[in-house]
């Protein structure tokens, strides 16, 4: 399920009618308001955030300015966007760096949360900037803790710091003295978790806290918790003073009110929000992108990223040539069907382009199975059949099918796919994103 897709409905479903009245009264804005409040309680945002939220958007939206627009329902939908926007934060908090070598992360959060793992993926991201990140085994309590940490960083790509199962404390200092010994720049040290909040863990992570002196200290909740999560936080910040929060498991949250609640309980930003179980599946939380998405208006600028992330500007550059000189092919289509696997979720990816009807995405799912058909397929024509499908007859189809184990129906759907793929590609060279949307759906997958 795409991000938020059931509080983004709600949204829609209550502005949708706002916009069919025209101007609007006191008593139609009053009671959009009630929708609303309803609408965030059921994606169970605090209960005390939804109440202050509400209020602040009725304040805002019962102004005489309002009232007498000839564009009201637009003004809302403003409204209500710049208080989501404020509610998260404003804008994305980016981690900080120490001045003094090395930069210290120091993660936390209960058992389960997705923190051991989350170590790892901090490490890629901060790979790809350039750091030199050494990973510190400090949870020295949970079976195996020490080893999943060494497989998550053999995945990322970096060394681990352990020395067994003895005082985090001393681990935790000791790994400070081999990174500076080592040339790494960067430490994320992994403390212990618990199965719920205890006065030895909190003691433990104050005397850490102590001994590093960490840059940053990043809490990792499961936002699939919900009010949990916000408890949680609000502990851990009460005890360690915490910088930041990482959320996991957003991507199959389909209420999302811990993301919508945190920084208004804790005053804490949240600063990073897993999608995925891949190593790179972490994205920076923007909170004006993320309201955009609650309201249906798209991300325009995170699928734009995702895009650079898995396609280098030398392949888009010559992607455009063969656009322009209608030289693509299959071999290029494969090329950027493998390009959109690395992306991940296509179905997420097509709720980010701004006013795109949500029943174009239902059926838009990346099948694993279908690539491998899709390659086996091309891989079973000859190379003048794939640079040139028109050339494709009935024998011919029967020998593809027959070579890569498929069907003459499924390589007549391939050919269909190509052929609306490309037409795609070169309207949204001509006329961008609405050329896309008034495709009436015509995607490939």
């Amino acid at each position: 399920m795409a991000l938020f897709e059931s509080l983004s409905d709600r949204m829609n479903h209550i502005f949708s009618k706002l916009r069919n009245r025209g101007k609007l009264t006191e008593l139609e804005i009053k009671q959009a308001m009630r929708e609303i409040r309803v609408a965030l309680l059921e994606a169970d945002v605090n209960y005390q955030v939804v109440k202050d939220f509400t209020a602040k958007v009725s304040e805002k939206a019962l102004g005489e300015d309002i009232l007498k627009s000839l564009t009201p329902a637009q003004q809302i939908v403003k409204i209500v966007n710049d208080e989501l926007c404020a509610l998260m934060g404003s804008t994305h908090q980016k981690l900080a760096v120490s001045d003094r070598q090395p930069t210290v992360y120091m993660m936390c959060g209960l058992q389960g949360a997705g923190k051991t793992t989350m170590c790892g993926k901090l490490v890629a991201y901060l790979k790809k900037q350039g750091k030199k990140v050494l990973l510190a085994a400090c949870d020295v309590y949970r079976p195996a803790a020490i080893q999943q940490l060494k497989v998550v960083g053999k995945k990322a790509g970096t060394e681990v710091f352990e020395m067994g199962q003895i005082d985090p404390v001393k681990i935790a200092k000791s790994s400070i003295e081999f990174a500076l010994k080592n040339g790494y720049d960067t430490v994320i040290i992994d403390t212990a978790g618990r199965l719920h909040i205890d006065e030895a863990l909190m003691n433990e992570l104050v005397n850490v806290k102590k001994a590093v002196n960490p840059t940053e200290i990043l809490l990792v909740v499961d936002s699939m918790t919900g009010q949990d999560a916000v408890t949680v936080a609000d502990t851990f910040n009460k005890t360690l003073d915490i910088t930041g929060v990482i959320m996991t498991k957003l991507d199959g949250d389909t209420r999302g009110g811990a993301a919508l609640s945190i920084k208004a309980v804790t005053g804490k930003p949240i600063k990073f929000n897993g999608t995925g179980e891949k190593m790179e599946d972490l994205e920076p939380f923007h909170p004006e992108r993320m309201a955009s998405r609650i309201l249906g208006m798209g991300d325009v600028l995170t699928l734009i990223e995702k895009a650079q992330d898995a396609i280098s500007q030398e392949e888009a550059l010559a992607l455009q040539k063969k656009l322009k000189e209608n030289s693509f092919t299959l071999d290029d289509y494969l090329k950027q069907l493998e390009s959109m696997k690395k992306m991940g979720n296509l179905q997420d990816m097509m709720s980010m382009i701004p006013g795109l009807n949500r029943s174009q995405l239902k059926d838009a799912k990346v099948d694993e199975n279908q690539i491998k058909h899709t390659k086996a397929i091309i891989q079973s024509m000859t190379m003048k059949e794939r640079r040139n499908p028109d050339v494709i007859k009935s024998s011919q189809k029967k020998r593809i099918a027959k070579g890569s184990g498929t069907t003459i129906q499924e390589v007549n759907q391939l050919l269909k796919q190509f052929e609306l793929t490309k037409d795609m590609m070169a309207r949204m060279q001509k006329g961008g994103m609405k050329a896309l949307r008034n495709m009436n759906g015509g995607f490939p997958f």
